[in-house]
């Protein structure tokens, strides 16, 4: 008996994955997207998913509506008036798949650096970590960091997503976001539930990034109550020195830009 045919398909994270895959294996231009090529393989690949009786998430037929969209405004004729004036349709979209391709890298070299270190006998630099002397609490390293980043990141696969868009945030903004937290109380900040407030992967993985630069600029430290405790977010003695001054948080935001 013949054995049953079977069609295997790449599976993506999400749409900007897919997308980001179509162009970087043909060698488009990111830049200059040729919007109805992409189209048509971003569809096609949706309709082999419902060949297959695969059930597509919102967001991918979310981006499909955007796709069709840019596409029928790119056919529309330039008002010779206007043409200063407008953007090219596909501006927001290119910003996206950048930035969610920047934030891929950023965690793919995390994990990486993860994977070394497991697996590695080595004494680990502590000097970002330390700083503060904390009574009763252990300093966290960067492995228990993305340890912990894993498993939420992970929790979040099994929970449906029924949102179809969110707004992005930038390391900056999920900088701030943290500080607000830190600013109104003496407590540590859990971890967990500070990834947990996150909206979408992408805004974890910026809060991740956020979590670093501030550990970097000496802002917070990571600790835990006990070994295998859950890590939080504590103050550092240098906290009201890195935020001092109005422009402090606007500076920030010109290093990202």
């Amino acid at each position: 008996m013949a054995s049953p045919y079977r069609i295997n398909l790449p599976s993506y994270e999400g749409p900007l994955d897919l997308l980001l895959d179509l162009i970087r294996k043909q060698e488009m231009d990111i830049h200059n997207i040729p919007i109805a090529k992409i189209t048509e393989q971003y569809l096609d690949y949706l309709h082999q998913l419902e060949k297959l009786d695969i059930d597509v998430s919102a967001d991918f037929i979310y981006m499909a509506a955007t796709l069709i969209h840019i596409k029928s405004k790119m056919l529309l004729p330039v008002d010779p008036l206007l043409a200063a004036e407008e953007q090219d349709p596909r501006d927001e979209l290119v910003h996206r798949l950048l930035e969610h391709e920047k934030f891929k890298n950023a965690a793919q070299l995390l994990y990486q650096k993860q994977q070394v270190e497991a697996n590695v006998w080595s004494h680990p630099d502590k000097s970002l970590y330390g700083g503060d002397e904390v009574q009763g609490e252990l300093v966290v390293s960067l492995v228990d960091l993305v340890k912990t980043f894993q498993q939420v990141l992970e929790r979040r696969k099994e929970v449906p997503q029924f949102g179809l868009r969110h707004d992005t945030v930038s390391i900056a903004q999920m900088m701030d976001r943290l500080r607000q937290r830190l600013v109104v109380t003496d407590d540590p900040v859990s971890l967990i539930e500070f990834f947990e407030t996150c909206e979408t992967r992408n805004a974890m993985i910026v809060a991740l990034l956020a979590v670093l630069e501030m550990v970097r600029m000496q802002a917070v430290l990571l600790v835990q109550s006990d070994l295998f405790e859950d890590i939080r977010l504590r103050k550092h003695k240098m906290f009201d020195a890195v935020f001092a001054g109005p422009d402090a948080m606007s500076q920030i935001e010109e290093q990202y830009l």
